[in-house]
């Protein structure tokens, strides 16, 4: 599959329909109070780069947010693939491409939570290199909540 993967506004074209159908995937599963998503507004703070997988008719397909904290480290967001673009690798090649972007950055840390009822995403950090953590920030104490945590080799 021909896919480029660049860093966007969070309102270009068909990112805010990814958005949209991460919210519907996240709260189908989990209860309001445990859907820790930025909203679009959020995702245009000068911290945040939103990156997105589009194929060669330049559809979105999958994107992912990296939220920098300043300290050498940042977490993971908003990760969703479309469900027809699922099972291609299209997340890995997400996650490649931001560690990529990361460790140029500096960052040399970078954390994240994803749901226990989401298997595909645990099994993919796991075989990433991500390693589960305590629940850490505002997932402290949320049964809904699995941390992970990776280190990076920084390029600078």
């Amino acid at each position: 599959m021909s896919l480029s993967i660049a860093v966007e506004p969070p309102r270009s074209h068909e990112v805010e329909e990814l958005l949209r159908l991460g919210n519907e995937f996240h709260l189908a599963l989990y209860p309001p109070e445990s859907c820790y998503l930025l909203d679009v507004s959020e995702l245009e703070r000068p911290e945040i780069a939103v990156y997105v997988a589009r194929d060669a008719a330049d559809r979105a397909l999958g994107m992912a947010a990296l939220v920098t904290r300043g300290d050498g480290s940042a977490e993971l967001k908003r990760m969703f693939v479309r469900d027809d673009a699922r099972g291609q690798g299209l997340a890995g090649r997400l996650l490649d491409r931001i560690e990529m972007d990361a460790a140029v950055d500096g960052i040399n840390h970078i954390e994240l939570e994803t749901g226990p009822l989401q298997y595909a995403a645990l099994a993919l950090y796991e075989r990433r290199g991500y390693t589960r953590i305590p629940n850490f920030g505002p997932y402290v104490g949320d049964e809904f909540s699995v941390c992970f945590a990776k280190e990076l080799l920084t390029h600078r």
